[in-house]
Order: structure tokens, then sequence, then C-alpha cells
């Protein structure tokens, strides 16, 4: 059973989430030759606070 794990950062819209688990489940379906029932696809959202790019969280970079 292909899991698929994709990490994102907060506050994208509900619909953009399903649109990329069905479309990452269909990929890995045809790649994989995996029935769809077989893939799981976890998204999970990381506060901006808790996503660091050169050492400066992204809420503190989005600030300025």
């Amino acid at each position: 059973m292909p899991i698929v794990h994709i990490q994102l950062l907060e506050g994208r819209p509900e619909e953009k989430i399903k649109e990329v688990i069905r479309q990452v489940t269909e990929t890995v379906s045809v790649v994989l030759g995996s029935p769809k029932e077989n893939v799981r696809v976890i998204v999970s959202e990381i506060p901006k606070s808790h996503w660091g790019i050169a050492g400066i969280p992204v809420s503190d970079k989005q600030s300025k």
C-alpha cells in the first residue's frame, strides 16, 4: 500500500488540498500500477511560525 506524505505551509483553500490528494492518488496509481483504493495520501499543514527558511520563521519573513 503506497503512502504519500505531503507537508505544506498552512493557508491553502480546502479545494486545493482535495485536488492535490486526487491528483497524487491518480499519479501514484498509474505509475505504480496500484489500485486507487490502496493509495494513501496524508497532507500535513505546518504553521508558518514552525517553518523556517534561512533561520527565520516564514511568519516573520512575511510580515516584513
